[in-house]
């Protein structure tokens, strides 16, 4: 018994520490985008999902091409019979059959002919790769939706480290004004203005904080990742600033790179098979069948099995459809139409990357030019503070300046880190629309 328990608990330290190591081995710390995708790859159950509906489909097409193999059936029967048939023969009346009857039937068919089994042999390799497809579409989206939203984290956290600068200096003036008021130098109103603008920011970096939350919430959902687990974000700016032009505005469409496109075509060949299928239903259905009988009767069931009284025979079947109420003409026709419509279907996907790409090209455009007057905007506000700070400090400026004019470096730095944050959102954008977005 004490080995038991000394056993029981080995096991419960080993599966805690396995089990603690594997918990472990989710913690991303300092993750990079591509490791954050790398994970959702990994754990995101639609990926999975994805990933596993590709097998799903393997084995299904195994099932139906399994048709094509000989197909080998065992029938057995045993019967006791509690009264005999009769029949007539001239005048007399003679009973038939054995009290005790037994067989056992193995009967062999091999499907020749049968165009159920030829579609899935002639479509198997457009079936698996609609699949693969899928899988990829997902991966793509999956992808595009991490990235966006881990730049998003990113965004507030960049967001909140200059609310935290700005709260520095804010209380630095406050602390400034207090001095000066309680000195003679300036009234209660700069003090007044200082304490109004440190509230203000003090807010501002609550809500912050509440937003980065969300939005880590956010991340995880679509990583897979779990909630209560941290998870610490990181960038290299250097390597933003250079890839975050990294996209030739001047490039085209090419609709082949998008995997809807290409799982389209791969519909529409599937549909084409579909119609070939329609059409095979004018050829007849071929099999080859064999079948060896074993045979016992008897009317003592201790001697039931003592004789055997085989029988074995082969042929082959054809079946030929001759009429069936113009149904397969009207399944032909069917897919046809069917056909047809797909057609629009490539007008109508035409359109709508065309169009995504224009609003996402126009959009990183746009969000280029401002990220170069922001830019610019930031480099002024830093010097127009600078020249305010100093004039106010000689008297030559009011606090009103100077607290408009922190504002002003504020907002521009905000403004310049909104803007090449979105660069880097439309950037994926641009690539999903391009079907450039790798993963």
């Amino acid at each position: 018994m004490k080995r038991c328990r000394y056993f029981l608990s080995l096991l419960s330290v080993l599966l805690g520490s396995h089990l603690f190591a594997q918990k472990q081995e989710v913690i991303l710390q300092d993750a990079t985008v591509e490791q954050c995708i790398q994970y959702a790859m990994q754990h995101q159950p639609a990926v999975n999902q994805s990933l596993i509906d590709e097998k799903i489909t393997d084995k299904l097409i195994k099932s139906k091409l399994a048709d094509w193999l000989p197909q080998l059936n065992l029938t057995a029967n045993y019967q006791n019979n509690f009264r005999l048939p009769s029949t007539k023969f001239g005048n007399q009346i003679i009973t038939i059959g054995a009290y005790n009857t037994s067989y056992a039937d193995f009967a062999l068919t091999q499907t020749i002919f049968d165009r159920d089994v030829l579609l899935v042999k002639r479509s198997e390799g457009d079936i698996r790769t609609q699949a693969r497809q899928v899988s990829t579409n997902t991966k793509i989206i999956v992808t595009a939706n991490v990235s966006k939203a881990f730049f998003d984290v990113l965004l507030t956290i960049k967001q909140i480290e200059l609310l935290d600068e700005d709260i520095i200096l804010l209380k630095r003036t406050q602390q400034d004004t207090y001095n000066q008021y309680k000195g003679g130098l300036v009234d209660k109103t700069d003090y007044s203005r200082a304490t109004i603008s440190l509230n203000n920011a003090l807010a501002r970096r609550r809500t912050s904080s509440e937003e980065l939350k969300s939005k880590y919430a956010t991340l995880k959902l679509l990583m897979s990742y779990p909630q209560n687990e941290s998870l610490s974000l990181f960038y290299d700016t250097l390597k933003m600033r250079t890839e975050v032009f990294a996209i030739d505005t001047a490039e085209e469409v090419n609709f082949d790179n998008r995997i809807e496109f290409q799982l389209l075509q791969t519909q529409k060949k599937l549909q084409e098979a579909n119609l070939r299928y329609y059409k095979w239903g004018f050829l007849p259905t071929l099999s080859a069948y064999g079948q060896y009988n074993f045979n016992y009767l008897s009317n003592s069931f201790t001697k039931l099995y003592s004789d055997n009284f085989p029988s074995s025979f082969a042929g082959l079947t054809l079946t030929f459809p001759i009429f069936q109420g113009t149904k397969r003409t009207q399944q032909i026709r069917m897919a046809e139409l069917q056909l047809n419509r797909m057609d629009y279907d490539f007008i109508a996907l035409k359109d709508s990357i065309g169009a995504q790409y224009t609003q996402a090209i126009a959009a990183y455009k746009a969000n280029l030019q401002n990220f170069f007057v922001q830019k610019e905007n930031l480099q002024l506000a830093r010097d127009v503070y600078n020249i305010i700070q100093l004039q106010y400090r000689q008297g030559i400026k009011t606090y009103l300046d100077v607290i408009t004019a922190n504002d002003d470096l504020f907002t521009a730095q905000i403004n310049y880190t909104n803007a090449a944050f979105q660069l880097l959102i439309n950037k994926v954008d641009v690539q999903l629309a391009l079907g450039t977005l790798q993963y």
